[in-house]
C-alpha cells in the first residue's frame, strides 16, 4: 500500500488550555514540496512538531509514510529558522554533527566525507574549516541545511528558515533550495507567512485558518521553476487570491475582538 509521506487526519490539538486544532487534516505526497502558509500563531511549527513526535495530540492521527511519528523520526530532518550551529565546532563537523548524534556507528572519517559532500552541494566546499562566527548568516543557514541532508532523511521540515535574512540573501537561497529539491527529491514540508515564498518554492500551497485552524484552502501551483512571481500572469493571479484570503481572515479576526 503507497502511504502520504505526511497524513493529518481529524487532529486535535490543544497547549496551555488554548485549542490549537480542532480537526485538521491534509497529507503531503512523497517527493512533494508543500508550503504550509498561515497568519502568526495559527499553528503551522506545532504541525511540525507533531510530525517528530515532540508533541501530544488529543484527538485524529498523525502518520509519517504509514507510521505514527515516534517511530518515524528516523525518517526526518529539521532546518530551524535560526541555523543552531555549535560555535566550538568548524564547518564540517556542525554539518556531520546530526550524524554523530543519530547515527554514533558511522565512523568519524565517514561522518566528515558525508558533510563534505553536503556541503559542496550547497556551495561551501571552500569554507569546511571556518569557524561558525566566520560565516555570514546565508551561509551559517546552508551549513543547517547541509547538516539536514547529510542524515539523507525521506522528508526534510523547514520552519521558516529564511526570514531572519537579507532580502538578496533570502532570493539566492530559495532558489538553492529548489534546486537541491530537483536534485533530491526529498519531500519537503516548509513553513512561512510569507506569500511570495510560498508561490516561489511550493508544489501545493496549504493555508490554514486562524485558530482553531482548518484548511481553508490547498493552491496547486504548476508555473514551471525558476518562477518569477512578479512576471507569470498565473502567479500574479495566485498572489491576489492570497493576498485576499488573509485579508478576510483579519477582517474575520477583528470582527471576533470588537
Amino acid at each position: 500500500m503507497n502511504h502520504p509521506a505526511i497524513a493529518f487526519s481529524g487532529v486535535r490539538l490543544q497547549l496551555g488550555g488554548s485549542t490549537i486544532y480542532e480537526s485538521l487534516s491534509f497529507t503531503v505526497g512523497k517527493g512533494e514540496f508543500v508550503c504550509l502558509l498561515g497568519p502568526s500563531g495559527c499553528g503551522k511549527s506545532s504541525a511540525l512538531r507533531l510530525i517528530g513526535g515532540l508533541l501530544p495530540y488529543q484527538g485524529g492521527s498523525v502518520s509519517i509514510e504509514g507510521l505514527p511519528p515516534r517511530d518515524a523520526w528516523q525518517k526526518l530532518a529539521y532546518v530551524f529558522q535560526a541555523p543552531r550551529l555549535l560555535p566550538w565546532k568548524n564547518t564540517i563537523d556542525n554539518a556531520a554533527f546530526g550524524l554523530e548524534m543519530r547515527k554514533p556507528d558511522i565512523g568519524l572519517a565517514a561522518r566528515r566525507q558525508r558533510a563534505a559532500d553536503e556541503l559542496a552541494r550547497v556551495g561551501l566546499a571552500g569554507d569546511v574549516y571556518k569557524m561558525p562566527a566566520m560565516l555570514s548568516g546565508g551561509e551559517r543557514q546552508r551549513v543547517a541545511i547541509a547538516r539536514a541532508l547529510a542524515l539523507d532523511p525521506d522528508i526534510v521540515l523547514m520552519d521558516e528558515p529564511f526570514s531572519a535574512l537579507d532580502h538578496n540573501t533570502r532570493s539566492r537561497l530559495r532558489q538553492q533550495i529548489v534546486e537541491l529539491w530537483q536534485e533530491t527529491r526529498k519531500t519537503v514540508l516548509f513553513v512561512t507567512h510569507d506569500i511570495d515564498e510560498a508561490l516561489y518554492l511550493a508544489d501545493r500551497i496549504i493555508v490554514l485558518s486562524t485558530k482553531p485552524a482548518t484548511v481553508h484552502e490547498v493552491l496547486t501551483l504548476t508555473s514551471p521553476r525558476p518562477r518569477e512571481p512578479e512576471q507569470d500572469p498565473e502567479l500574479r493571479r495566485q498572489r491576489a487570491h492570497l493576498i485576499s484570503i488573509f485579508q478576510n481572515i483579519e477582517k474575520n479576526v477583528e470582527e471576533r475582538v470588537t
